[in-house]
């Protein structure tokens, strides 16, 4: 297996987060990868991929990933059912930082416990 088909599914993460001035080149079995990610949490998605594929401390890549906008951790469209405890659970793993996310917010949010699909949330950096 080559080292390219090794991490395809880090190029296919890339792909769909949208990362922009990306570059994939394979020199003596190293895969070497840089990019663009619009957020510090899509640059965490794919180093999360990159270790899930390579592990802790993979020798067989090297990433140079940066990121287009730091002010934010992330900014997220609503879905249908979805809470700000929800969405504090999926970005900070704990449901009571909702009130981070609502702080960041009460541009549009004038209470926790309303929000609307398609709504674009700040995901604030902790």
């Amino acid at each position: 297996m080559s080292v390219k088909a090794k991490y395809q599914g880090v190029l296919n993460l890339g792909e769909q987060l949208g990362i922009k001035n990306g570059d994939v080149a394979e020199e003596g079995g190293v895969l070497k990868i840089k990019g663009e990610a619009n957020t510090p949490y899509e640059k965490n998605l794919l180093w999360d991929k990159i270790k899930e594929l390579g592990g802790e401390n993979a020798s067989d890549i090297k990433a140079n990933i940066s990121v287009s906008d730091d002010s934010v951790y992330h900014r997220h469209t609503v879905a249908g059912g979805e809470s700000l405890s929800k969405i504090a659970k999926h970005y900070y793993g704990d449901p009571m930082k909702y009130k981070q996310i609502f702080e960041a917010n009460t541009d549009i949010l004038k209470n926790p416990d309303v929000i609307h699909p398609d709504q674009v949330l700040v995901i604030p950096n902790l």
